[in-house]
C-alpha cells in the first residue's frame, strides 16, 4: 500500500525534525546559560523554523492516515497501533518508528522544562534590578552645588523591594 510507505516516510522525517528541535533547544539552553543574546535569538528563530516544519509534517501524517482510514474502511479514529495491527507485515516498523518518535519528543519536553525554569530565573533577577533602579529613581535626590545628584552609598533590601 502506497500509503503506508508514505506514512512511515513522514514518521521518519519527524524523527529527524524533532531530533534538530532538540539540538536548537540545547542550543538556546546554553545561550541562556551564557546569557549571549545574539545566540538565543538566532536559537529561538531555529526552533521556530522547526516547529512549522512539524506541524507541515503533522498535516501531512494526518491527510495520509485518513486515506488509510477510508482504504482499510475503519469507522473512528485511527492509530498507529491500530494502523500495525492491520497491516502485521509492517506493523513492526511503524510501531518502532512510533517509539522512536516518542522518545525524542519526551526528551524535548525534558529540556524545554529545563530552559524554562532557567528562562524564569533569570527573569526574577532581572525584575529584582529594575525594582532597585526604579526606588533609586523614585525617591527624590539631593544636588551638589555644582548640580550634580549625589545618590545614597547603598539601597537597603526594603528600599528595593517596597
Amino acid at each position: 500500500m502506497r500509503q503506508l510507505t508514505e506514512l512511515e516516510m513522514i514518521l521518519q522525517q519527524q524523527i529527524a525534525e524533532h531530533g534538530r528541535l532538540l539540538k536548537h533547544v540545547e542550543a538556546h539552553e546554553g545561550a541562556m546559560k551564557a546569557f549571549d543574546l545574539r545566540a538565543m535569538d538566532a536559537a529561538a528563530n531555529q526552533q521556530e523554523a522547526s516547529r512549522l516544519r512539524i506541524a507541515t509534517l503533522e498535516n501531512k501524517r494526518k491527510t495520509v492516515v485518513l486515506q488509510l482510514a477510508k482504504l482499510l474502511k475503519v469507522n473512528g479514529t485511527l492509530t498507529l497501533a491500530h494502523i500495525a495491527e492491520l497491516n502485521p507485515q509492517r506493523g513492526e516498523g511503524l510501531l518502532r518508528l512510533r517509539d522512536e518518535l516518542k522518545a525524542v519528543i519526551k526528551q524535548i519536553s525534558e529540556r524545554s522544562h529545563v530552559a524554562g525554569r532557567l528562562a524564569g530565573a533569570v527573569l526574577g533577577h532581572l525584575n529584582t534590578v529594575v525594582r532597585l533602579l526604579a526606588g533609586a529613581v523614585e525617591q527624590g535626590g539631593v544636588y551638589t552645588k555644582h548640580g550634580v545628584p549625589q545618590v545614597s552609598q547603598r539601597i537597603g533590601m526594603m528600599e528595593a523591594v517596597g
